[in-house]
């Protein structure tokens, strides 16, 4: 942290120890700082990349990003008010990691609304600052310049990770998953006896995706959602995928994994990014650059493509762009 006027700047505002080893801020803050490391403190403007865990007073997990494989990036914007979560990253410098307790009371009443969904008085935040790209009004495309090269080099770091991670897992998940030459894995669970769908066939698949992490993504499954904790009710009542197979209405590791079924099978899939979302991710989504998959499926049913297909409701997986 910076040592200078910020320090400052923070007495002035009547910042003081508290119980359990929180500093009171203002605006009902309350901030522990795990770890200090000597640096430029962050600022308005500047690019940061960290890893966040936002919960409840009630430790319900509103966000990981640790189960993502990949910390969070963002500029950091001007404070809506002092003691904001903003206001409290510029309390940090790289390699910093704290825990920030933001008053959600204090936040309505600087006009911020409290989400409905959240019934503590906090929202408590641990983060920690891996990289800082300070914002230079002087240069400003050597700015954007270093901002650019640090998601090349982040993409490349995934890129290089991706193979080894994948054959971690599936030593770790201990299923026997045959490595296709495509680069897929399909682990058979439950061998299906009925027909094997071909392409154009229609199919009816439930399935529910993850990260290697094991953090889920989508589902068709309303008991899986729930377990997740994605359940949206605005989707209910979760139903099975219909689409046409291998006509790249899905991701192609999709199409290939169903293709490798038979009705009534169940199997477990795992998709390299280059049958996936390749090297772009799904922006603005929890899929990153270079991010396998991991699929559970059920074939429900199949039918022929020289057969009338029975109406089944759609719920899109989207497909690689």
């Amino acid at each position: 942290m910076k040592k200078g006027l910020l320090i400052l700047s923070v007495a002035a505002l009547g910042f003081a120890a508290c119980g359990g080893g929180f500093q009171k801020g203002p605006s009902g803050l309350l901030y522990n700082i795990h770890n200090d490391v000597k640096g430029d403190s962050i600022a308005d403007g500047d690019f940061i990349s960290l890893n966040i865990i936002a919960k409840t007073d009630g430790d319900s997990v509103l966000y990981n990003s640790y189960e993502l494989d990949r910390p969070s990036q963002t500029f950091v914007s001007k404070p809506a008010y002092p003691g904001d979560l903003f206001y409290a990253i510029k309390l940090l410098s790289k390699g910093d990691s704290a825990t920030f307790k933001i008053d959600l009371d204090s936040a309505e009443a600087k006009g911020q609304p409290k989400p409905a969904t959240i019934k503590g008085k906090y929202i408590i935040y641990t983060v920690k600052i891996e990289e800082v790209i300070h914002k230079d009004t002087a240069d400003e495309k050597g700015f954007q310049s270093k901002v650019e090269a640090y998601f090349k080099a982040e993409g490349e770091r995934s890129k290089n990770a991706e193979e080894k991670n994948i054959k971690k897992y599936v030593a770790d998940s201990k299923v026997k998953a045959d490595a296709l030459p495509s680069g897929l894995f399909v682990a058979t669970t439950t061998e299906g006896k009925g027909i094997q769908p071909v392409v154009g066939d229609s199919v009816v698949v439930n399935y529910t995706g993850k990260l290697l992490s094991g953090k889920v993504f989508d589902t068709s499954v309303e008991a899986d959602a729930k377990k997740a904790k994605i359940f949206n009710p605005a989707r209910a009542p979760y139903q099975p995928l219909s689409l046409i197979i291998g006509k790249g209405n899905v991701i192609p590791g999709f199409d290939e994994g169903v293709l490798k079924m038979k009705k009534g099978g169940k199997a477990t899939i795992i998709i390299p990014s280059k049958l996936g979302y390749g090297e772009q991710g799904m922006p603005g989504g929890m899929i990153g650059p270079f991010t396998p998959l991991v699929f559970d499926l059920e074939l429900v049913d199949v039918v022929q493509k020289n057969e009338v297909p029975t109406a089944a409701p759609v719920v899109p997986v989207a497909p690689a762009k």
